[in-house]
Protein backbone atom coordinates (compact mmCIF):
# COMPACT_ATOMS: atom_id res chain seq x y z
CA UNK A 1 0.00 0.00 0.00
CA UNK A 2 2.50 2.18 0.81
CA UNK A 3 4.86 1.61 -2.31
CA UNK A 4 1.32 2.35 -4.55
CA UNK A 5 0.93 5.68 -2.31
CA UNK A 6 4.62 6.59 -3.52
CA UNK A 7 4.17 5.68 -6.80
CA UNK A 8 1.04 7.30 -7.14
CA UNK A 9 2.51 10.62 -5.70
CA UNK A 10 5.35 10.11 -8.40
CA UNK A 11 3.14 9.96 -11.12
CA UNK A 12 1.37 13.41 -10.16
CA UNK A 13 4.61 15.23 -9.69
CA UNK A 14 5.43 14.33 -13.29
CA UNK A 15 3.93 17.03 -15.11
CA UNK A 16 5.38 19.70 -13.08
CA UNK A 17 8.49 18.28 -12.90
CA UNK A 18 9.12 18.29 -16.78
CA UNK A 19 7.33 21.80 -17.05
CA UNK A 20 10.06 23.03 -14.95
CA UNK A 21 13.10 21.40 -16.63
CA UNK A 22 11.12 21.98 -20.45
CA UNK A 23 12.87 24.68 -22.19
CA UNK A 24 10.99 26.52 -25.58
CA UNK A 25 11.45 24.25 -28.45
CA UNK A 26 14.58 25.34 -30.95
CA UNK A 27 13.64 24.24 -34.48
CA UNK A 28 15.96 25.14 -37.76
CA UNK A 29 14.22 25.47 -40.85
CA UNK A 30 16.11 25.23 -43.69
CA UNK A 31 14.92 26.51 -46.98
CA UNK A 32 16.70 24.85 -49.57
CA UNK A 33 19.29 25.87 -52.38
CA UNK A 34 19.65 29.72 -53.09
CA UNK A 35 22.08 32.00 -54.81
CA UNK A 36 22.43 31.45 -58.86
CA UNK A 37 23.23 28.36 -60.46
CA UNK A 38 24.20 25.66 -60.30
CA UNK A 39 22.73 26.11 -56.44
CA UNK A 40 18.66 27.30 -57.16
CA UNK A 41 17.30 24.00 -57.37
CA UNK A 42 15.07 23.13 -59.20
CA UNK A 43 12.82 25.08 -62.23
CA UNK A 44 9.01 24.71 -62.97
CA UNK A 45 6.87 26.45 -65.32
CA UNK A 46 6.66 30.22 -65.75
CA UNK A 47 9.53 31.03 -64.03
CA UNK A 48 8.72 29.11 -60.87
CA UNK A 49 12.27 28.40 -58.61
CA UNK A 50 12.40 25.57 -55.81
CA UNK A 51 14.87 28.23 -53.92
CA UNK A 52 11.97 31.04 -54.02
CA UNK A 53 9.05 28.25 -52.54
CA UNK A 54 10.96 26.48 -49.99
CA UNK A 55 12.45 30.04 -48.24
CA UNK A 56 8.40 31.32 -48.82
CA UNK A 57 7.19 28.31 -46.86
CA UNK A 58 10.01 28.09 -44.83
CA UNK A 59 9.15 31.81 -43.08
CA UNK A 60 5.36 31.27 -43.27
CA UNK A 61 6.14 27.73 -41.03
CA UNK A 62 8.46 29.45 -39.03
CA UNK A 63 5.78 32.47 -37.72
CA UNK A 64 3.56 29.12 -37.41
CA UNK A 65 5.72 27.42 -34.40
CA UNK A 66 6.41 30.84 -33.12
CA UNK A 67 2.93 31.44 -32.66
CA UNK A 68 3.76 28.50 -30.39
CA UNK A 69 6.30 29.59 -28.43
CA UNK A 70 8.80 27.28 -30.43
CA UNK A 71 12.06 29.43 -31.36
CA UNK A 72 12.94 28.80 -34.99
CA UNK A 73 15.99 29.98 -36.62
CA UNK A 74 16.01 29.75 -40.51
CA UNK A 75 19.69 28.76 -42.42
CA UNK A 76 18.78 31.27 -44.78
CA UNK A 77 16.60 34.34 -44.92
CA UNK A 78 17.01 35.62 -48.31
CA UNK A 79 18.40 34.17 -51.68
CA UNK A 80 22.01 33.50 -50.94
CA UNK A 81 24.18 30.20 -51.35
CA UNK A 82 24.38 28.76 -48.42
CA UNK A 83 26.91 25.94 -48.19
CA UNK A 84 25.25 22.30 -46.65
CA UNK A 85 28.24 22.47 -44.04
CA UNK A 86 26.96 25.95 -43.21
CA UNK A 87 23.60 24.50 -42.40
CA UNK A 88 24.51 21.99 -40.67
CA UNK A 89 26.73 24.12 -38.44
CA UNK A 90 23.83 26.55 -37.91
CA UNK A 91 21.86 23.57 -36.44
CA UNK A 92 24.25 22.20 -34.21
CA UNK A 93 25.39 25.61 -32.91
CA UNK A 94 21.38 26.74 -32.36
CA UNK A 95 21.36 23.31 -29.73
CA UNK A 96 18.40 22.66 -32.04
CA UNK A 97 15.80 19.82 -30.75
CA UNK A 98 14.46 19.33 -34.75
CA UNK A 99 16.09 19.85 -38.05
CA UNK A 100 13.76 20.79 -41.11
CA UNK A 101 14.86 20.75 -44.50
CA UNK A 102 12.42 22.20 -47.02
CA UNK A 103 12.51 21.01 -50.79
CA UNK A 104 10.57 21.14 -54.09
CA UNK A 105 11.21 17.48 -56.28
CA UNK A 106 11.66 17.76 -59.97
CA UNK A 107 11.05 15.24 -62.87
CA UNK A 108 13.31 15.66 -65.96
CA UNK A 109 11.55 14.13 -69.34
CA UNK A 110 8.29 15.84 -70.70
CA UNK A 111 6.49 12.63 -69.74
CA UNK A 112 7.74 12.05 -66.14
CA UNK A 113 7.09 16.13 -65.51
CA UNK A 114 3.71 15.32 -66.80
CA UNK A 115 2.29 12.51 -64.61
CA UNK A 116 4.95 12.62 -61.36
CA UNK A 117 3.59 14.41 -58.62
CA UNK A 118 3.16 14.12 -54.61
CA UNK A 119 5.21 14.47 -51.26
CA UNK A 120 8.09 12.63 -49.84
CA UNK A 121 10.28 12.50 -46.87
CA UNK A 122 13.79 11.50 -45.92
CA UNK A 123 15.87 10.85 -43.30
CA UNK A 124 19.64 10.10 -43.36
CA UNK A 125 20.61 6.39 -44.43
CA UNK A 126 23.85 5.42 -46.44
CA UNK A 127 21.80 3.11 -48.59
CA UNK A 128 19.20 5.08 -50.28
CA UNK A 129 15.94 3.30 -50.86
CA UNK A 130 15.75 3.01 -54.42
CA UNK A 131 17.60 4.41 -57.80
CA UNK A 132 15.38 7.50 -57.24
CA UNK A 133 16.45 8.25 -53.92
CA UNK A 134 19.88 7.76 -54.59
CA UNK A 135 19.29 10.32 -57.74
CA UNK A 136 17.68 12.43 -55.59
CA UNK A 137 20.52 12.33 -52.71
CA UNK A 138 23.15 13.05 -55.74
CA UNK A 139 21.46 16.04 -56.86
CA UNK A 140 21.12 17.29 -53.42
CA UNK A 141 24.48 16.92 -51.83
CA UNK A 142 25.79 19.16 -55.34
CA UNK A 143 25.56 16.37 -58.73
CA UNK A 144 26.99 13.00 -59.22
CA UNK A 145 30.54 14.30 -59.85
CA UNK A 146 30.25 16.82 -56.65
CA UNK A 147 29.65 14.39 -53.95
CA UNK A 148 30.11 10.10 -54.14
CA UNK A 149 27.82 8.23 -53.21
CA UNK A 150 28.86 6.65 -49.63
CA UNK A 151 30.97 4.09 -48.79
CA UNK A 152 31.86 2.04 -45.21
CA UNK A 153 34.79 4.59 -45.16
CA UNK A 154 32.44 8.00 -46.03
CA UNK A 155 31.57 10.41 -43.77
CA UNK A 156 28.08 9.38 -43.66
CA UNK A 157 28.77 6.39 -42.78
CA UNK A 158 30.99 7.26 -39.87
CA UNK A 159 28.17 9.70 -38.43
CA UNK A 160 26.02 6.62 -38.27
CA UNK A 161 28.12 4.74 -36.83
CA UNK A 162 28.74 7.36 -33.76
CA UNK A 163 27.00 5.78 -30.88
CA UNK A 164 26.39 9.30 -29.70
CA UNK A 165 24.05 10.14 -32.66
CA UNK A 166 22.39 6.81 -31.86
CA UNK A 167 19.55 8.24 -30.53
CA UNK A 168 18.91 11.16 -32.77
CA UNK A 169 19.03 9.13 -35.72
CA UNK A 170 16.37 6.63 -34.43
CA UNK A 171 14.48 9.57 -34.10
CA UNK A 172 14.68 10.76 -36.91
CA UNK A 173 13.21 7.92 -39.14
CA UNK A 174 10.24 9.04 -36.45
CA UNK A 175 10.45 12.41 -37.43
CA UNK A 176 10.49 11.85 -41.02
CA UNK A 177 7.20 9.61 -40.40
CA UNK A 178 5.17 12.25 -38.72
CA UNK A 179 5.81 15.32 -40.97
CA UNK A 180 5.19 12.85 -43.87
CA UNK A 181 1.63 11.75 -42.51
CA UNK A 182 0.37 15.49 -41.36
CA UNK A 183 1.56 16.77 -44.86
CA UNK A 184 -0.32 14.35 -46.55
CA UNK A 185 -3.30 15.24 -44.23
CA UNK A 186 -2.95 18.28 -44.53
CA UNK A 187 -2.77 18.90 -48.49
CA UNK A 188 -4.28 15.65 -49.54
CA UNK A 189 -1.19 15.68 -51.68
CA UNK A 190 -0.81 11.84 -53.37
CA UNK A 191 2.03 10.33 -50.40
CA UNK A 192 5.70 8.98 -52.02
CA UNK A 193 6.22 7.43 -48.80
CA UNK A 194 9.44 8.24 -45.89
CA UNK A 195 12.43 7.39 -47.58
CA UNK A 196 16.05 6.95 -46.69
CA UNK A 197 18.87 8.38 -48.61
CA UNK A 198 22.61 9.78 -48.26
CA UNK A 199 21.62 13.34 -47.93
CA UNK A 200 24.76 15.45 -46.56
CA UNK A 201 22.75 18.25 -45.33
CA UNK A 202 21.00 15.59 -42.84
CA UNK A 203 24.30 13.64 -42.04
CA UNK A 204 26.49 16.20 -39.93
CA UNK A 205 23.19 17.54 -37.42
CA UNK A 206 23.24 16.25 -33.83
CA UNK A 207 19.37 16.22 -33.47
CA UNK A 208 16.43 14.99 -35.00
CA UNK A 209 16.57 15.54 -38.85
CA UNK A 210 14.16 15.19 -41.95
CA UNK A 211 14.29 16.35 -45.06
CA UNK A 212 11.03 17.24 -46.59
CA UNK A 213 10.43 17.22 -50.91
CA UNK A 214 7.15 19.57 -50.62
CA UNK A 215 6.03 18.73 -54.08
CA UNK A 216 6.89 18.30 -57.86
CA UNK A 217 7.64 22.44 -59.17
CA UNK A 218 7.54 20.13 -62.41
CA UNK A 219 4.32 18.91 -62.80
CA UNK A 220 1.57 21.79 -64.10
CA UNK A 221 -0.93 21.38 -61.36
CA UNK A 222 1.33 20.76 -58.49
CA UNK A 223 4.09 23.14 -59.29
CA UNK A 224 1.40 25.47 -60.00
CA UNK A 225 0.13 25.21 -56.42
CA UNK A 226 3.10 25.18 -54.84
CA UNK A 227 3.68 28.90 -56.17
CA UNK A 228 0.35 30.34 -54.64
CA UNK A 229 0.05 31.26 -51.09
CA UNK A 230 -2.92 29.34 -50.24
CA UNK A 231 -1.31 26.15 -50.81
CA UNK A 232 2.06 27.32 -49.49
CA UNK A 233 0.16 28.28 -46.17
CA UNK A 234 -1.64 24.75 -46.26
CA UNK A 235 1.84 23.20 -46.64
CA UNK A 236 3.48 25.54 -43.94
CA UNK A 237 0.59 24.66 -41.27
CA UNK A 238 1.32 20.39 -42.48
CA UNK A 239 4.70 21.11 -41.14
CA UNK A 240 4.39 22.77 -37.97
CA UNK A 241 1.65 20.69 -37.17
CA UNK A 242 4.40 17.87 -38.00
CA UNK A 243 6.83 19.32 -36.07
CA UNK A 244 4.87 19.77 -32.79
CA UNK A 245 3.31 16.38 -32.48
CA UNK A 246 6.95 14.96 -33.15
CA UNK A 247 7.81 17.11 -30.30
CA UNK A 248 4.94 16.08 -27.85
CA UNK A 249 4.76 12.53 -29.11
CA UNK A 250 8.69 11.87 -29.16
CA UNK A 251 10.88 14.57 -26.90
CA UNK A 252 8.36 15.00 -24.62
CA UNK A 253 7.83 11.54 -23.46
CA UNK A 254 11.90 11.33 -23.35
CA UNK A 255 11.47 14.38 -21.11
CA UNK A 256 9.47 12.81 -19.12
CA UNK A 257 11.52 9.47 -18.71
CA UNK A 258 14.41 11.70 -17.61
CA UNK A 259 12.25 13.30 -14.78
CA UNK A 260 10.98 9.48 -14.17
CA UNK A 261 13.82 8.14 -13.46
CA UNK A 262 14.64 9.61 -10.03
CA UNK A 263 11.63 9.00 -8.42
CA UNK A 264 12.25 5.37 -9.87
CA UNK A 265 15.38 5.06 -7.99
CA UNK A 266 13.83 6.53 -4.92
CA UNK A 267 10.54 3.91 -4.85
CA UNK A 268 13.15 1.04 -5.85
CA UNK A 269 11.03 -0.24 -8.69
CA UNK A 270 11.16 0.24 -12.46
CA UNK A 271 8.75 1.92 -14.24
CA UNK A 272 7.83 2.34 -17.84
CA UNK A 273 7.41 5.91 -18.00
CA UNK A 274 6.29 5.92 -21.94
CA UNK A 275 3.53 4.02 -21.48
CA UNK A 276 2.20 5.64 -18.10
CA UNK A 277 1.92 8.99 -20.74
CA UNK A 278 1.60 7.46 -23.66
CA UNK A 279 -1.62 8.91 -25.63
CA UNK A 280 -3.60 6.61 -27.99
CA UNK A 281 -2.38 5.93 -31.56
CA UNK A 282 1.14 7.29 -30.55
CA UNK A 283 4.38 6.63 -31.76
CA UNK A 284 5.91 3.64 -29.25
Amino acid sequence: MRRALALSMALLALPAAAAEQQSPLVVVLDPGHGGRWPHDGAHGRRGLHEKVIALQVAQKTKELLEQQGATVILTRDADEDVPLADRVRIANEAGADVFLSIHCNAMETREDRKVTRGVETYFLSPDPTDAEAKMLAQLENGGPDAVPLPRASDAVTGILNDLALGQARNDSAALALIVQQQIVRGTRAPSRGVRQAPLLVLSGTRMPSALVEIGFISHPREGRMLGGRTYQAKVAQALADGVRAFADKVLARRLVAQVRSPAEKADGAPVNAAAAVASPGGTR
